[in-house]
Order: C-alpha cells, then sequence, then structure tokens
C-alpha cells in the first residue's frame, strides 16, 4: 500500500477509514498532493476527479444527499477553498453532512506574499458546525479535532471543515504508516420526549377543530405510514405537503398555491389554524409563508431534532426530536375532534383540480404546458432533481406521482449547483435519475457537465425560454433594455454544442408534438446521458401563469 509520508496527512486517511467515511471529491492542485495520494492510493476509498470546485462541492452536495453519509471535499491551497461555500451553505440550510478538508501552507507562510494563500482558518464560520484548524505536527490534539469534526457532520447533520497545513516536500510516499491515531467515538444521545410534558400538548390538540400540518423538504420514506394514517382519518387536521416533502396520500393537499391563491381575507380567516405543526426543511410556498404570517395561528410547534426556524413569527414550541418519535409517542394521547375543516378544504381542492384541468387543456405552448407533460411523461420509481427559481415553482402546481422521489436545493435556494448536485445525487442513487431546470441555471452550472461521472441513464430536461423567466412574474417587471439585460438576462444560447463537447446525447422540442416525441425518444436512450431541451416562448409565459390563478375559482 502506498501511503503519504507526511504524518498529518496519515492521521486524516487513518480516521476518515476508520470511521467508514469513504466518499472522497477531489480537486486536482498541488498543496492537497498527500491527501490525494493517500485516498487515490487506497481501495477502500471511492475518489472522485473533479477540477472545478464549486462544482466539485455540489457533486459531493448529491452524493451526501442521498447517501446521508459524510462525503468529504479535498482542495488544495488559496482561492480553491472559497470555491466550496455556495454548497456549504446550502449544505448547512439543508442539514446535509459534508466535510470539507483544504490543505494549507503553515502558518508561518501565511501573510507574508508567498504565492497561493489565504486566511484559510475558519474561512466558513458562519455556517460550519466546527472547524478544525489543525497543527503541522502529528498530536493527539489533531486526532481529537478530526474525530470531533466528522462526528459533528454525522450527528448535527451539516458542513464542517478541517483546515491542514502541509509542508514542501508533497509528494514524497511511503509503504508503510509512521503513526497510528485514536479513533473516538461519538458522544451523541438520542433524544427522548417527555410524556408529561406531551400529555399537555395533546390536551391543547384534542380541544382544537382546526390543526393545519405543513412539511417542508423531506427524505422519501422517513414518515411511518400508521402517522400519515392517522392524520387522514382526522377530519379536524388538513395536511399541506410540496413536492419535494416526499409524503404522499390522497387527501393531503400538495398544491398548496393552487389552493389558497384565490382565497378572500375571508376565506383565510375561515382556514387559519389553532394548532400549526411543522417538520422537514424548508418550504417553497411564499404564498403560504404569507399567510401563516398574517393569520397567524395560537400555536406553532416545529418538529426537528437540531433547529426551529421561527418562519411565520409565532413559534411557540419547539419538540427536539425526530418526527417519528414525537408522533409515536403523541398520537396516542390524542383523541378525534367533531370538526369540518378537512371537509371544506377538500371541497375546494376538488373545485380547484377541477378548473386546474379545464385552464391547463387550453392553454397554448408555454413553460406551464411543458411542465405538466414533461411531469406527466417522468418515470415511475425515479428520482427528480428539480432546479430553483421558476422549475421548482412550476413542479409545485403539478401533481408528481408518489413512486417518484424529489429532491432541490432549497437551504439557500440558489441556482448555482442544481445540475452539479443532480448529478452527484444520480451518483449516489441507482435509481433512474431525471433533472428538471431552466436555462439560466443550466448555463451558470455548465461545468457541472465536465466530468467522468455522469450515469449513462442521467437525463436533463431543459426549458430554455431565453432567460430568467421568474423575474417577469415577480412584483415590478417592466418592458425596458434594463429589466432585459440586467434581471431576465436575455440569451440566444442552447445546450447543443455544450452537449457535443461533453459527449451528451442532444434532442430538441419546440412545440407540443415534438416535445412528445422528445421525450419517448429521451427515456428509451439510455447508452449515454442525454440532454432533452424544449424552447418556450419569452413573452407568453408569466400571463399564461398568472391568469391560472385568476381562473381558479
Amino acid at each position: 500500500m502506498t501511503y503519504p509520508k507526511i504524518p498529518l496527512a496519515q492521521s486524516i486517511l487513518q480516521i476518515f477509514l476508520a470511521k467508514g467515511i469513504t466518499n472522497i471529491i477531489i480537486s486536482p492542485g498541488s498543496r492537497n498532493a498527500p491527501l490525494t495520494i493517500g485516498f487515490a492510493s487506497n481501495p477502500a476509498f471511492q475518489c472522485y476527479s473533479i477540477a472545478d470546485e464549486r462544482v466539485a462541492a455540489f457533486f459531493a452536495l448529491g452524493i451526501a444527499q442521498q447517501t446521508r453519509k459524510p462525503t468529504v471535499l479535498v482542495c488544495t491551497s488559496g482561492s480553491a477553498l472559497l470555491n466550496y461555500y455556495p454548497a456549504f451553505a446550502e449544505a448547512f440550510y439543508s442539514q446535509i453532512p459534508l466535510i470539507v478538508v483544504s490543505a494549507d501552507r503553515p502558518q508561518s507562510k501565511i501573510d507574508i506574499g508567498d504565492g497561493q494563500t489565504i486566511r484559510q482558518e475558519n474561512v466558513f464560520v458562519n455556517h460550519s458546525l466546527y472547524n478544525a484548524n489543525l497543527l503541522e505536527e502529528v498530536s493527539a490534539e489533531n486526532d481529537q479535532k478530526i474525530n470531533e469534526a466528522i462526528n459533528t457532520a454525522i450527528d448535527k447533520k451539516g458542513p464542517v471543515h478541517i483546515n491542514a497545513p502541509f509542508e514542501e516536500p508533497l509528494y514524497e510516499t511511503v509503504s508503510e504508516l509512521s503513526v497510528n491515531s485514536l479513533v473516538f467515538a461519538s458522544t451523541n444521545v438520542p433524544q427522548t420526549v417527555d410524556l408529561e410534558e406531551l400529555k399537555q400538548y395533546a390536551d391543547l390538540w384534542n380541544k382544537s377543530a382546526r390543526k393545519l400540518i405543513l412539511i417542508g423538504v423531506n427524505d422519501p420514506n422517513a414518515i411511518d405510514d400508521k402517522t400519515i394514517e392517522a392524520f387522514a382519518n382526522d377530519k379536524s387536521v388538513v395536511v399541506m405537503t410540496e413536492n419535494t416533502s416526499n409524503v404522499c396520500h390522497p387527501s393531503f393537499i400538495s398544491n398548496i398555491d393552487t389552493i389558497i391563491t384565490p382565497f378572500t381575507a375571508e376565506d383565510f380567516e375561515a382556514f387559519r389554524p389553532e394548532i400549526l405543526v411543522t417538520f422537514g426543511g424548508m418550504v417553497v410556498s411564499k404564498r403560504i409563508k404569507a399567510f401563516f404570517r398574517k393569520y397567524k395561528p395560537e400555536h406553532h410547534w416545529h418538529i426537528d431534532t437540531l433547529r426551529a426556524y421561527d418562519t411565520f413569527g409565532c413559534l411557540t414550541k419547539h419538540f427536539e426530536v425526530e418526527p417519528n418519535t414525537f408522533f409515536n409517542a403523541f398520537l396516542p394521547l390524542t383523541s378525534k375532534n367533531e370538526s369540518n375543516y378537512f371537509t371544506q378544504l377538500n371541497a375546494v381542492k376538488a373545485l380547484r383540480k377541477e378548473k386546474h384541468d379545464i385552464y391547463l387543456s387550453k392553454i397554448p405552448f408555454t413553460d406551464f404546458k411543458v411542465f405538466e407533460k414533461v411531469i406527466q411523461s417522468l418515470p415511475k420509481n425515479s428520482q427528480l432533481q428539480i432546479s430553483n427559481s421558476s422549475a421548482i415553482r412550476y413542479a409545485q402546481l403539478i401533481p408528481i406521482d408518489s413512486s417518484i422521489e424529489v429532491y432541490c436545493n432549497r437551504g439557500t435556494s440558489g441556482i448555482d449547483g442544481s445540475t452539479s448536485t443532480a448529478i452527484g445525487a444520480a451518483v449516489g442513487n441507482a435509481k433512474p435519475a431525471v433533472f428538471i431546470t431552466g436555462d439560466i441555471g443550466f448555463l451558470y452550472d455548465s461545468n457541472a457537465l465536465w466530468n467522468n461521472y455522469i450515469p449513462k441513464n442521467f437525463k436533463i430536461i431543459l426549458i430554455n425560454n431565453g432567460g430568467g423567466g421568474i423575474f417577469r412574474i415577480l412584483p415590478g417587471h417592466e418592458e425596458t433594455p434594463v429589466f432585459n439585460t440586467f434581471f431576465e438576462t436575455s440569451h440566444n444560447l442552447t445546450a447543443e454544442h455544450l452537449s457535443k463537447m461533453y459527449g451528451l446525447d442532444y434532442l430538441c422540442a419546440n412545440d407540443e408534438v415534438s416535445l412528445i416525441n422528445g421525450l419517448n425518444s429521451l427515456y428509451v436512450q439510455n447508452d449515454r446521458p442525454s440532454i432533452l431541451e424544449v424552447f418556450t416562448p419569452t413573452l407568453n409565459n408569466n400571463s399564461v401563469l398568472l391568469q391560472y390563478f385568476k381562473e381558479l375559482v
């Protein structure tokens, strides 16, 4: 076996291996050579080489998103490290375990004019759950910090940073380890519920005739079926989900904006719950946020082992346990309440579906029509990745088959790494993967295609309307040169030449017939990753979408 000669690099490798952390994303460089040699020479590690550090970080995020285990990023010194920050922040807000190991110059070389040096220690401090600034010499203190970083990433579900200084020579190797690093187990204690305290909240629940459960971003199959059925069979409970919630039941409401956008002030007041229960990650719908901020429930309980954001300004209780642990203890204490809360909203849901179907049947070929056809075409039991901005918002308006797992980077809601994340996720999960994206997000992250790991059955559906269409939907849109250039970012680019350069199959569509044919061809071909680029008009999309909400009543 080949090992780096530098003892500190040996310590890092030993501890990672002992803890079963084996997915390693390496960006080429010189200062990180000891780590690169150690990881790549050991078959126990699964190593990936990705040159663009920003892409590498989102690729790692995608793998960690699927495996729910820390993925390691390794880079050289200097500005390379800073390119990890967008994905690092996403991991922080999406509670995804990520470990950044940055090679550094020794402390004596910082801020003296030496090449490729910056102040790397604590560079992620605002979003890092733990910062391990290692010493150049091997020590028990270093071992403690490395262990603590890994344990924190696992236990607290988020990103950590290990900064490791290496002095030249960097490329020397040995055949035997010269250190015997210490490995420390996590001291994380599983959290439990206080039954006596829970009874007080069960009393509030049992007296309430209007309870609403809002589920944010959630892992597939994370919530027990018996809990889902208990909610579905209680007429005083309304459950609202989003496609990224990955929780499905025929009685639940997954198209939140379709339901509540046409509400009058009187409707909102009647819909206001007495108790709001939330769990999961970020919520896409801006309308549901605005509703709860104006029509506040008396009680808002959030269930999460780690955090409780006061998103609506009315948080009254944070239950610091897993949702299943909470509901398994809580639901036996509850009783059903005579209520028409669910029945009334279910009637609205039926009306909205009728109006929705009528409207979709008559609209022209625009973004909305494309999303309808694309989502209806998705293979069952597949993984769907969706980019941010208008793509995820359109996707919330179309029902998605319950067998499909849905993901989107909603931690920071940025467009910058959606393609890279989707490719990493496809690597981390063997299911067939489809990625739906807009043109600006795709072009912004086009370096995502610059790697050798894209699965052959990976599909990209690119909806190209010639700019950032979401800005036409937002308030303040005016057709001016300033808007078109600096907000919408108008362009005439396509993905055709990028596809050829990176060896992807390329298909295109510009009307409903060619879209259907393109989708059929896309799913049949599994010998190479493929792109279906769908060209839609620039000017009609916003008016079609806005008119949709007017015709739902």
